[in-house]
């Protein structure tokens, strides 16, 4: 049998990924581009790591998401870059990575809940927690990120790496009732209880902000929740360290060994490439075409300074909604998330009066090379510029090409773009974007399995808000849910719902309207009006 090449190779990755034929891909790939192939962000960050991780290979997330075709992309992968040395043991002081200054700098202003992040386990079966223990000390010998402390030093937070440091594990007392409780009000009444404590639970600075909270529900029920800050993990490493604990404890359970380190794997940020001059000229100078304020509050209500404290809205759609979504995205040649996006954009520019507008979504920041599957904030908001113009196909297009574009400039430091367009000074709302969006789809199913156990996941809310209104996509195929986080001294919840009611009526005119339908004419300015009834609110998540 004739060994495939590394291009073929990649191709069955990715009809793996993208759920095609490996048959009839390649022809597919060879004229039509990831995305009309069904491919988003989730997709092209999987087939990154797999070809990481099964071939030594690289690609590149923007590339992927961009216009080329699938085989192009995929014959420009590059071995993946050497891992560095290792330092040896000893606790190390380092500088903080991107994306860790904010959060650790916010913390000293701002409640707990605003600057830390909860995901549970909802696990059925029989646990054993000496092998719940025994993966978790290996998933902390793995990941460097996870033996990081932050102690303040003269110059600031910096960050202490420890030599060793076993994942902490906390047994909770079982909730009053709790056995005889729905799933739903069992895990939020757990949740309420963690975001109560989580200042006690992780607040220490001389160890890694982390703790993994188990708690009884049932006979052979438990939930097992990890809250972590927002400078340890981002949602791509919180979904990759229960990917990885879950696998782990499955290997225990079987008396196998757990998952060996990568030797000497750097975060992905530790190394920090000069940016693009002419690439900041050039963003600088596209974004300066946008309004850099969109405000969706009532007059007098916006506080002086934006205080990061905020509530969330979960939002469940039906299946009739979620299938025509995707005819819509098919039709279009763009992923479900896109159409998502373009009716979030819709219904803020509706609401706020703008036609154009930025609305930032949350994107990595990996290039090509830098190794995936490292615990670390990788990601950042980025602008995304959104024109409310065109045919509904047209302007479902100009938005893939617009995140596309933003993807591409992940990698720019916001700080610089904040600068450069002269945006200091207003401490009353979060700088360029005031609205935003985040994907995160995929990143985790629904429920998986380890071992004897079975696992479904709930997304936990702890008070916080980074901006005016996020639109996150929790889950889509199956039990769609979204989640709409709004901060709270800007909007109260009639605001709130009334907006998450405008993002209904936007995601269903998108969804019914032809594909030339003007986009202009689809929807009113000022859609509802915050006296209306809300949504249903799906109260789990």
């Amino acid at each position: 049998m004739q060994t495939p090449t590394p291009l073929e190779e990649l191709l069955d990755l990715a009809a793996d990924v993208l759920r095609h034929d490996r048959r009839t891909l390649p022809a597919g790939a060879s004229g039509s581009p990831f995305l009309t192939l069904g491919g988003g962000l989730g997709q092209a960050m999987r087939l990154q790591a797999r070809a990481d991780e099964q071939l030594g290979l690289s690609l590149d997330v923007a590339q992927l998401l961009g216009a080329a075709p699938l085989t192009d992309v995929l014959a420009r992968a590059v071995p993946v870059a050497p891992a560095a040395p290792d330092p040896g043991p000893g606790p190390r002081e380092l500088p903080l990575l991107p994306g860790q200054s904010e959060p650790l700098t916010a913390q000293r202003y701002v409640g707990p809940g605003a600057v830390h992040r909860m995901l549970s386990a909802e696990l059925a079966g029989p646990l054993d927690p000496a092998v719940l223990r025994a993966a978790l000390a290996a998933l902390g010998a793995r990941h460097e990120g996870l033996r990081t402390a932050f102690p303040t030093s003269a110059r600031g937070p910096v960050r202490r790496v420890l030599d060793a440091y076993a994942p902490p594990l906390i047994t909770l007392p079982e909730l009053p009732g709790a056995p005889a409780a729905s799933a739903g009000a069992a895990v939020d009444a757990v949740h309420a209880r963690l975001a109560e404590e989580v200042d006690r639970l992780i607040g220490h600075p001389d160890r890694p902000p982390y703790v993994f909270a188990l708690t009884r529900l049932a006979a052979d029920r438990h939930l097992l929740s990890f809250l972590c800050h927002h400078a340890v993990a981002d949602a791509w490493s919180a979904a990759l360290v229960w990917r990885e604990l879950l696998a782990d404890y499955a290997r225990a359970a079987a008396g196998r060994q757990p998952a060996a380190a990568r030797a000497g794997a750097p975060p992905p940020l530790a190394i920090r490439e000069d940016p693009d001059p002419v690439l900041l000229s050039e963003r600088v100078e596209r974004i300066r075409e946008f309004p850099a304020v969109v405000d969706l509050t009532a007059p007098g209500r916006r506080p002086a300074v934006f205080d990061f404290r905020g509530e969330r809205l979960s939002l469940a759609l039906d299946a009739e909604l979620r299938d025509a979504v995707d005819s819509t995205a098919a039709r279009a040649g763009v992923p479900h998330g896109t159409v998502l996006l373009a009716a979030w954009a819709l219904a803020v520019g509706r609401r706020s009066g703008h036609e154009w507008l930025l609305v930032g979504a949350e994107l990595p920041r990996h290039r090509a090379g830098a190794p995936l599957r490292t615990v670390a904030p990788g990601s950042a908001s980025v602008p995304v510029c959104c024109e409310l113009e065109g045919g509904v196909d047209y302007f479902l297009r100009g938005i893939a090409c617009a995140f596309g574009e933003a993807l591409a400039c992940a990698a720019l430091d916001t700080d610089a773009l904040v600068r450069e367009l002269g945006l200091r000074g207003d401490r009353s709302r979060t700088p360029l974007t005031q609205v935003t969006f985040a994907d995160h789809d995929g990143l985790l199913p629904v429920r998986t399995t380890a071992g004897p156990l079975t696992a479904r996941f709930h997304h936990g809310h702890l008070g916080g808000a980074t901006a005016d209104a996020t639109l996150t996509v929790l889950r889509w195929r199956e039990d769609p849910l979204l989640a709409l986080d709004f901060a709270s001294a800007v909007l109260d919840r009639a605001q709130a719902s009334a907006l998450a009611n405008d993002l209904r009526t936007a995601l269903t005119a998108l969804s019914s309207a032809a594909e030339t339908d003007p986009v202009e004419d689809l929807l009113p300015a000022g859609l509802t009006k915050p006296s209306l009834a809300p949504l249903p609110v799906a109260v789990s998540g």
